[in-house]
């Protein structure tokens, strides 16, 4: 478990010189024997440590940590209206605030296009679960949310979501629709095409779209997109966009984790220079917030194409397994206006809205 004193430790590191256990627990007001147990702990989280008697500590592998002004500043660079760093998010009306509610002929239309919030921190339990948690009292419509280390990370349908500090991009970003759950269906399967867009913008190409929501590469996994909802049915909506990404994970945790997965240094290939973290959750951020909009004013329709294209599976045989246990088999003929996958077996033709899909074996 990292801790908030572990961040303030390998921020230290993070040049990648030598630091001695003094200095280190002088910094942090703790015992050398306190500062040595973090940095254990710290190990276990994924980071390479070195020791050597007499020099103290070194990151062997040294992490360009998320920094909020600069991520600011990417953003700015690449045409995003960002907020200060200063600016809080507006307090919404209660229901029982009856001095702060207007007519609902006075309640001004959400933005389609708002100024970004942008706030990263070292540990939180998921980024999605506490812009959920504001939603219910400030507005987070463009409300970012970046974290080094995530406790309880989420992926879809109550799985885990595991990431290493310094090795992966975990970020939540807030939004709001006029519109209900039925018209944002598709949302998630737009936001996987933005993903692509700014990997792609970065230099980073080759990764697909897995049906509903995993970004893979050679058919193993390297990201994931969880988008929840809030509100009427009939709207208006509160969403929350999570994203994950591995970057860079030690060869350990490859290993460990139970599914086959992969990085984006893989997918940048031998050679190719560090990716730097920031610039990518900038291009990230930049593209995501642009697809957001869009969807607003068009729906699916303008993403349906494109992602079919992305595909990994269009067009293959697979195996559908259902939330139920059940299992169908079929061509992927791709999706719907809703989003929905569209299997076909022969002149039939079936929509799911929810499973997890594999090829089938021949």
């Amino acid at each position: 478990m990292l801790t908030p004193l572990s961040f303030s430790l390998l921020r230290q590191l993070s040049d990648g010189a030598f630091h001695s256990g003094e200095d280190l627990a002088a910094s942090v007001g703790l015992t050398r024997a306190r500062v040595s147990q973090l940095l254990k702990q710290a190990e276990t989280a994924g980071l390479a440590l070195e020791r050597v008697r007499g020099r103290g500590y070194r990151l062997l592998a040294t992490p360009d940590f998320l920094e909020a002004e600069p991520l600011r500043q990417a953003l700015r660079e690449l045409d995003v209206e960002v907020m200060p760093g200063d600016a809080k998010a507006p307090l919404l009306p209660a229901a029982n605030d009856d001095d702060l509610a207007l007519p609902a002929a006075q309640i001004p239309l959400i933005p389609t296009r708002p100024a970004l919030s942008v706030e990263v921190v070292d540990q939180v339990d998921s980024t999605s679960s506490e812009l959920l948690r504001r939603a219910s009292r400030r507005d987070i419509h463009g409300a970012l949310l970046a974290a080094e280390w995530q406790t309880a990370g989420r992926g879809r349908r109550g799985r885990i979501w595991t990431a290493v500090a310094g090795g992966s991009l975990t970020f939540s970003l807030g939004w709001r629709y006029e519109h209900g759950a039925g018209y944002l269906a598709g949302l998630s399967l737009a936001v996987g095409v933005a993903v692509i867009r700014a990997l792609e913008a970065e230099g980073l190409d080759g990764v697909e779209l897995k049906w509903p929501n995993d970004l893979i590469y050679r058919h193993l996994k390297v990201g994931g997109i969880l988008v929840e909802l809030n509100g009427d049915s009939l709207g208006p909506s509160t969403v929350v966009v999570g994203v994950g990404l591995n970057v860079r994970l030690p060869a350990s945790m490859k290993r460990d984790i139970a599914q086959p997965i992969s990085d984006l240094t893989a997918v940048a290939g031998r050679g190719a220079p560090p990716i730097d973290r920031n610039q990518l959750l900038a291009r990230l951020v930049a593209e995501l917030a642009e697809t957001l909009a869009t969807y607003g004013e068009h729906g699916f329709a303008p993403f349906a194409a494109e992602w079919q294209r992305r595909h990994a599976y269009q067009g293959k045989q697979v195996r559908l397994l259902l939330p139920d246990g059940a299992s169908v088999k079929g061509t992927v003929a791709g999706v719907d206006s809703t989003g929905a996958l569209v299997l076909a077996d022969g002149p039939r033709r079936a929509r799911f809205l929810a499973g997890e899909i594999s090829l089938r074996r021949a």
